[in-house]
C-alpha cells in the first residue's frame, strides 16, 4: 500500500534500530543496497535516499510516506505533511541544531557583527540566506559539499552546520555565534497520499509503532510482591507513567505491584525496594509504550 523512503547516510543506523524495535523491521541484502523490505502489509516498497533529497521526492509524489529532518524540510521548502517529530538522531535523542559558527578567535559576538561580504560556507544555502537576509547581511554563502568545518578560516570567514553536541565544532576551533534552526527528525507524507483514506490509516498505524517504541526507550517495567504492612513505603519509591498498577493477590497479605521506571537508576532502586519489604522482584525490557 504505502511507499517509505528511509535516510541513508548518518541517521541511517539509528533508523533501522528504530525500526527494528517497532516491529517493522526493514530487509536487504546489503547496506549498500538502496532497495529494501519489510514484512508488514501496510508497506509496499521501501527505498534508502539522502535525506536532503528526500522533502522534494514526497512533495511530488514519488513516495508516500519518508523519514528526513526538519532542516531539510526547511532548506527545500518542501510542500509536505509532518505525522509527528521522531525524537531520536545519530547519536542521542537529543535534536541537532543549525547553528552559524565562527572562530574562537573572532571579534565577532552576534550575527550583526558579520561584515558586508563574509565568506559563509554551509550545505544548507537557502536557509543560511533567508537568516542572513532577515538580519541584513550581505554575505557570500558558498555552498558545501561536506568537510564544512575544515575550510575555516582559510577558505571561509564562517560556517552554518549541523551540531547535536557541538564537540566538532569546538575541536575545530569554533564557536557557536547563532542558532538558525532546532530540528528533529520527522515522518513525513505526500499530501496526495496522505488524502487517502486507506493510506492515512495505514500512515497512522506506523507511527504510532515507531512512537511507541521511541517512548520505550531507556524504561523497563518493574513487578514485585509487597506484603499489605509495606505497600505504601514501597510503593512511595516507586516513579511511574501514571500510577503503579496494583493487584491483591488471592492468598496471603500480599499485593502484586507493577510499574514502568526509568532504566537509569534501576540498579540502586531495586535493592531498595527489597530493603523496604519488596520480594520476586522482576524487570522486563519494554519494547514500545503506546499510551
Amino acid at each position: 500500500m504505502l511507499s517509505l523512503v528511509l535516510p541513508k547516510g548518518s541517521l541511517e543506523r539509528a533508523t533501522l534500530e528504530l525500526f527494528d524495535a517497532a516491529d517493522l523491521t526493514v530487509r536487504r541484502s546489503s547496506d549498500r543496497d538502496y532497495h529494501a523490505a519489510i514484512d508488514d502489509p501496510r508497506i509496499e516498497r521501501v527505498r534508502f535516499l539522502r535525506p536532503q533529497e528526500i522533502p522534494s521526492y514526497i512533495e511530488r509524489g514519488l513516495f508516500d510516506l519518508g523519514i528526513t529532518g526538519r532542516d531539510w524540510i526547511t532548506e527545500t521548502q518542501a510542500d509536505v505533511v509532518s505525522l509527528g517529530e521522531l525524537q531520536y538522531s545519530k547519536n542521542t535523542a537529543q535534536p541537532v541544531r543549525v547553528v552559524l559558527a565562527v572562530p574562537q578567535n573572532s571579534t565577532w559576538q552576534t550575527v550583526g557583527d558579520l561584515p558586508e561580504g563574509v565568506r559563509i560556507s554551509t550545505e544548507f544555502p537557502g536557509l543560511t540566506k533567508r537568516f542572513l537576509d532577515s538580519h541584513g547581511i550581505k554575505a557570500v554563502v558558498i555552498p558545501s559539499y561536506g568537510a564544512t568545518e575544515a575550510k575555516v578560516p582559510d577558505i571561509v570567514d564562517a560556517i552554518v552546520d549541523l551540531t547535536e553536541t557541538g564537540s566538532s565544532l569546538r575541536k575545530n576551533g569554533l564557536r557557536i555565534l547563532d542558532t538558525l534552526l532546532t530540528s528533529y527528525t520527522e515522518l513525513v507524507a505526500s499530501a496526495a497520499a496522505h488524502a487517502d483514506e486507506d493510506k492515512r490509516a495505514a500512515m497512522d498505524d506506523i507511527a504510532l509503532l515507531l512512537r511507541g517504541a521511541i517512548q520505550a526507550r531507556g524504561n523497563v517495567l518493574l513487578k514485585l510482591n509487597v506484603p499489605a504492612g509495606q505497600l505504601n513505603a514501597v510503593t512511595d519509591m516507586l516513579p511511574a507513567l501514571s500510577s503503579p498498577t496494583i493487584t491483591k493477590l488471592a492468598r496471603g497479605d500480599m499485593n502484586a505491584v507493577e510499574t514502568v521506571v526509568p532504566k537509569r537508576g534501576v540498579n540502586t532502586l531495586i535493592p531498595a525496594l527489597k530493603a523496604a519489604g519488596a520480594h520476586d522482584i522482576l524487570e522486563i525490557p519494554i519494547s514500545k509504550i503506546v499510551e
